[in-house]
């Protein structure tokens, strides 16, 4: 058993989080066309992982690493931009 990180995430600890929200929330302001400042992005790509995480564990997909839980906040972060 992992212990459960920030958001009920195993594995990921607060630095991972920041890091990948931020290039998460970044990357989905570029694919959007909408800009916004750093902080911004980073709470964008927290929301947006756990969004991604969420729909996810809908749809039966295991989001497990970094880089499954950096495409879960793309895909979360691109969605709230979308509705925003």
């Amino acid at each position: 058993d992992q212990p459960l990180g920030l958001l009920g995430t195993p594995g990921i600890g607060f630095a991972a989080l920041i890091l990948i929200g931020g290039m998460a929330g970044w990357i989905a302001g570029m694919i959007t066309g909408s800009r916004h400042w750093l902080f911004t992005n980073i709470l964008i790509g927290i929301c947006g992982s756990w969004i991604g995480s969420k729909l996810a564990d809908v749809t039966g997909v295991a989001v497990e690493g970094h880089l499954d839980h950096f495409v879960a906040a793309l895909v979360g972060s691109v969605i709230i931009l979308l509705i925003w």
